[in-house]
């Protein structure tokens, strides 16, 4: 890295790294396709959804990158397997790992059946771990380290009253996930670490931003939480998302880095 001083941004230069994004058809997982294949990334973008699937591969090919959809869920060993299977025989190696899948499911303790909060735990917590076991095997056999980025939230550290125990714990538990990957992995050459955020713009978030009133009520609350003022914008975790699939963050692993204008600080 003694070429830093004369040309900082390489610390940044993703350009010709594979990179896999789980959740491609989501608001974070396009980003994050986006995101790398504009740095030079070669992309393969993973969905169930076919049709925003092709969109992605579309939008990152508009960039002028090598772009891949896998219409597949990380719902099993075998479809992980099959996942960076795929990767491999596009792209020849896997260097970058963003697990943008997950869910929610908002409902009282007591009024949610165990098979719902199991749901949960599955969709953000094992389909996590069998993405990082797949391509953490991968990159191993590559002998050239990688970078695996996780997505947690605000909410795995701090609690919210409306319903949030299954997506609280599953989030803490991905931070888990996290700091113990990290370890075990920390002589390898492969980072793990997570982006936190807390509300950022997206289809599912559209709403808060409105000039409505339940809008400007909601939000006067959360802001009310948040030193930087404002909600987020998708931009606000390309930063984020770079720094940690770039070698910028070589020595930083085992970390949950959140993008959240100051909300957990305080």
């Amino acid at each position: 890295m003694s070429d830093f001083l004369s040309n900082p941004a390489s610390l940044f230069d993703v350009r010709g790294k594979v990179a896999v994004i789980t959740g491609a058809s989501g608001a974070f997982g396009a980003l994050a396709a986006k995101v790398l294949a504009g740095a030079g990334a070669k992309i393969i973008t993973v969905a169930g959804s076919k049709d925003a699937l092709d969109e992605v591969v579309a939008e990152c090919r508009a960039l002028g990158a090598e772009a891949e959809g896998v219409n597949r869920r990380p719902s099993s060993e075998a479809e992980c397997d099959a996942i960076v299977t795929e990767a491999v025989a596009h792209y020849g190696r896997v260097d970058i790992l963003v697990v943008a899948s997950g869910k929610n499911d908002v409902a009282k303790i007591t009024e949610m059946a165990p098979e719902r909060f199991l749901d949960v735990m599955d969709a953000n917590v094992t389909q996590s771990w069998l993405m990082a076991r797949a391509a953490g095997k991968r990159m191993l056999e590559q002998g050239e380290g990688g970078k695996v980025v996780l997505m947690s939230s605000a909410r795995g550290k701090l609690g919210h009253p409306a319903g949030y125990s299954a997506y609280c714990a599953s989030k803490s538990a991905v931070d888990g996930l996290t700091r113990a990957l990290g370890c075990e992995w920390g002589e390898t050459g492969i980072t793990v670490n997570a982006i936190a955020p807390t509300v950022f713009r997206s289809p599912l978030t559209a709403w808060m931003f409105e000039d409505t009133d339940r809008a400007k009520t909601v939000r006067a609350g959360f802001l009310s939480r948040v030193p930087k003022g404002r909600l987020g914008e998708p931009a606000d975790l390309a930063g984020p998302l770079l720094f940690l699939a770039s070698r910028a963050s070589d020595f930083y692993t085992g970390h949950v880095l959140y993008a959240d204008g100051g909300y957990t600080a305080g």
